[in-house]
């Protein structure tokens, strides 16, 4: 559906007022029939034999768009490939039964320019791309696996002799990159073991994941920086009924970052963007505003069940970085948590660049209502007044059972607290 023909339905509205359009509503997933001719693997030769076959799968989805398109269907069975591109009209169908699987070779995937922690530069291509795709589907009830246990143990044995190792010191794929595309579907899938993020959406509105298992290890190995969902200068986003465990923050919000990232044409803020009924086993951040964020506005997170996470709302405010996060609502979830808001100076890579000044930032219209939490530490922020400014923050009918409460009203200009019941245990 075309966001331009969708129509307003007015019952429910976004933390600014703005309608919510009934784009957000329509959660059907097409079956196999509705996405066009099928390609199936093993009909063109290409078998669960452990061969790596990205040749073999490329020139399918190349000629699948020749032919004018329709879908690629992974089979029972288990295909290995490296970095895949898929094009205008081609979508991607994994059945029961069926793992596509990447390789644990890097020399298996394309090293080109790409968005990466908030700039474009060389990096390697992910699993799954697909660049101006508009209506790029992708489902099933398979598994598309990252095959990153190798790439995980490289990473940490090159941080056991340099600890400022970064993720482009260990570059590595990415398990789906989906860039400036619009009516973007991803359902049912189980996305694991990505070898770095999981899912990384630029540029693109009106996208979907639906019914997703989202998983990469915190142990016996930690599988580094595997987010669930990065969110990069998107609009019109939903994400519903997923599970998300990853060994790092699950649903980010991205856009850029640097003492001038406002002002790049790269770069940009999020905007509509909805996370409901979802479950979280363990992560760092359920919600987390940065590390790389301009503007985020306009987020509804609803309905959560939180087991075991290490921050639920996490605002991550960097010094060097003009930034804006606001109308945030976050309502009726269930959480068990290590802090439950967590707003502090985030200085990781700090570089002004040469600005003589820090870049003021704000927080502002933050709500937070209608929540069970148990937790280590309530509210956990840092007031940092020559960095960033907080300000109409409102928490109501919050049950709270914590260690440590921290809260303190003057760190925000005008905090509204109602019904709000802090058990220190």
């Amino acid at each position: 559906m075309e966001a331009a023909n969708t129509k307003i339905i007015g019952t429910e509205f976004f933390p600014d007022g703005t309608p919510i359009d009934s784009w957000f509503y329509d959660t059907k997933i097409p079956a196999l029939e509705d996405l066009g001719k099928q390609y199936v693997l093993t009909k063109y030769n290409i078998l669960d034999d452990g061969r790596v076959h990205t040749k073999e799968i490329q020139d399918l989805i190349d000629l699948a768009a020749e032919q004018g398109g329709g879908v690629i269907v992974v089979p029972a069975g288990t295909y290995l490939t490296g970095s895949l591109f898929f094009k205008q009209g081609v979508n991607l169908y994994v059945a029961e039964g069926g793992t596509l699987k990447g390789s644990d070779d890097a020399s298996d995937y394309k090293v080109c320019e790409t968005r990466i922690e908030g700039e474009t530069c060389l990096y390697f291509a992910a699993l799954i791309n697909a660049d101006h795709v508009d209506g790029f589907t992708m489902c099933g009830p398979g598994v598309i696996d990252g095959n990153g246990l190798r790439a995980w143990k490289a990473f940490w044995l090159r941080r056991k002799w340099n600890p400022h190792c970064t993720n482009k010191d260990e570059q590595r794929p990415r398990l789906v990159y989906i860039s400036n595309s619009q009516n973007v579907l991803v359902a049912d899938l189980h996305l694991q073991n990505a070898h770095f993020w999981t899912n990384h959406i630029y540029k693109s509105h009106h996208v979907k994941y639906i019914n997703c298992r989202i998983f990469s290890p915190a142990e016996p190995v930690k599988a580094p920086s595997t987010d669930a969902i990065d969110i990069d200068v998107c609009t019109d986003f939903l994400v519903k009924n997923c599970y998300m465990e990853v060994n790092d923050d699950s649903v980010v919000l991205k856009g850029g970052k640097g003492p001038w990232a406002d002002s790049a044409p790269e770069n940009g803020g999020n905007e509509r963007i909805i996370v409901e009924d979802c479950t979280y086993g363990f992560c760092h951040g359920c919600l987390t505003c940065g590390s790389e964020s301009i503007h985020n506005r306009n987020i509804i997170i609803r309905r959560l069940k939180v087991n075991n996470a290490a921050n639920f709302l996490w605002l991550k405010m960097r010094p060097d970085t003009p930034q804006c996060y606001e109308y945030i609502t976050v309502e009726d979830v269930e959480i068990k948590v290590t802090n439950f808001v967590t707003i502090k100076p985030w200085t990781q890579f700090f570089d002004l660049k040469g600005r003589t000044d820090l870049p003021i930032s704000h927080s502002g219209h933050i709500t937070i209502r209608n929540c069970i939490c148990e937790c280590n530490t309530y509210f956990n922020v840092t007031p940092q007044e020559d960095q960033y400014h907080l300000a109409d923050f409102t928490f109501e009918n919050l049950r709270i059972t914590a260690r440590n409460n921290g809260f303190a009203e003057d760190i925000v200009e005008n905090m509204t607290v109602k019904n709000v019941q802090v058990d220190i245990k």
